[in-house]
């Protein structure tokens, strides 16, 4: 068999080149030049079947229910869409040592029960996995595990064996032969994830590929990885914490920005049923500088503790410090309290946190935010039955957020009492046990203070 050759092209203009170069000939682009395997007009790698290559109808088109299968980990399946998809292609990326492998190992546990499931490991000996199933007391007997890193060994026993699920143990330690670059290049994570995703829509394998990230917490690797894939998950949490977040960016098959909580044990990976719990504090006292709100993280409502610390400045020059929230929008969010309350910071550090580590990125908490600002300047505490949530604008309204409904009656569920909300979101119908209190200025929302 004739060796496949490679050619390099340019990420920028698409120009080719029979050897690498600095610049790209074609567009005097500067390290733009990737290896890749140069294409024949025959060539039918990327096929992913014959069927349907003409025109057709869209509403003649035939349409059945995806089959899924279950994760046997129920804040796994809310992240997936509701379970795995036959066919599918996950990615999955996190730090290391955050719980990934982990993670799969036990969800390749439950599903072995039954259904037939491959591991591929390019990173660990098989020792190394046998003791991480012993010291976490799982039955591993249905696994089947492959220690391989070459991509046409990996295909050829995915083909031949033909398990229902196959998690790929990472994507940046598989190569190809057809490749003279090394293991995790831009070429080879491209052509691998291809490949593999390609035998994953053809034999109705679902594919799990784990994803290394860079220091600024992208995945490594080219962006087409995630374009090529089904589905898109991170992987957070801090290693010095025992509890991980996976997230959802990209799902094909279910809702994106879905939340599933998980603490890490001796046992492994648990599901937290309950994660509101997680990111509210349990004062024995009211303090001042804390406020409550809801969040919304896909379709999960969170109650999260905002809290704040308002203190004199020792410099000519205010902090101006958020952790969790961004920052920009707390300095817009000081201007709005000084026009249109009347109340100035200038002369003050002010420190904003979201308690338990979570990164909060929807506007609407703003308005919890200057209720623990104002707490803290104020050094009077607001009462701990309390949940705010709503938007500021610049002309000081208190605009409507998503899902209302659902985040006053999270907060009723967990004992709340008191609410204050935009006028919009203001329920219809009375919640048992929670008194509402709608705003539309922001002006209102602090004088509303003094009826609580």
């Amino acid at each position: 068999m004739a060796k496949t050759k490679t050619v390099y092209s340019c990420t920028e203009c698409g120009g080719q080149s029979s050897k690498w170069q600095g610049q790209c000939p074609s567009c005097q682009s500067w390290n733009t030049l990737v290896e890749t395997i140069e294409e024949t007009s025959n060539n039918k790698r990327f096929s992913i079947s014959d069927h349907g290559a003409g025109l057709q109808k869209l509403n003649e088109i035939k349409t059945s229910e995806l089959d899924r299968f279950t994760s046997g980990i129920s804040e796994f399946d809310r992240v997936l869409g509701g379970g795995f998809v036959s066919g599918g292609v996950v990615l999955i990326g996190g730090d290391p040592g955050i719980g990934k492998s982990t993670l799969l190992l036990q969800t390749l546990c439950h599903i072995g029960k039954s259904r037939s499931t491959c591991y591929v490991s390019g990173e660990e000996s098989p020792q190394q996995i046998a003791m991480r199933a012993k010291r976490l007391g799982l039955d591993a007997s249905q696994i089947d595990l492959l220690a391989e890193i070459q991509l046409e060994k990996i295909l050829s026993v995915l083909k031949s064996h033909h398990p229902d699920i196959a998690v790929i143990d990472s994507i940046q330690t598989v190569y190809s032969d057809l490749l003279q670059s090394a293991p995790g290049s831009v070429a080879q994570v491209r052509e691998c994830s291809a490949q593999l995703t390609r035998l994953a829509k053809q034999n109705g394998i679902t594919v799990i590929l784990v994803g290394h990230v860079t220091k600024e917490g992208a995945l490594a690797g080219p962006r087409v990885l995630e374009h090529i894939v089904d589905t898109v998950l991170y992987f957070e949490g801090d290693t010095n914490s025992t509890y991980r977040l996976i997230r959802a960016f990209k799902n094909r098959f279910g809702a994106v920005n879905e939340l599933g909580v998980f603490a890490m044990t001796e046992k492994g990976l648990r599901e937290v049923n309950n994660p509101s719990a997680l990111f509210l504090s349990h004062h024995s006292n009211q303090v001042s500088g804390s406020c409550i709100t809801v969040t919304q993280e896909g379709t999960r409502p969170l109650l999260i503790e905002i809290q704040a610390l308002v203190d004199e400045a020792h410099s000519p020059n205010p902090k101006r410090l958020c952790v969790g929230l961004e920052q920009n929008r707390l300095a817009m969010l000081l201007a709005v309290l000084h026009r249109h309350a009347g109340i100035a910071c200038f002369d003050y550090d002010v420190f904003i946190n979201a308690v338990g580590g979570v990164k909060i990125s929807e506007p609407a908490v703003d308005l919890a935010v200057l209720m623990a600002i104002i707490s803290s300047l104020k050094n009077k505490p607001l009462n701990n039955k309390l949940i705010v949530f709503g938007e500021v604008g610049l002309a000081g309204e208190v605009r409507p957020v998503q899902r209302g409904q659902e985040r006053l009656k999270e907060a009723a569920k967990l004992g709340f009492t008191h609410a204050i909300v935009p006028k919009a979101n203001a329920p219809k119908q009375p919640i048992k046990g929670l008194n509402v209190l709608s705003v539309d200025r922001l002006e209102q929302a602090f004088s509303k203070l003094s009826e609580i």
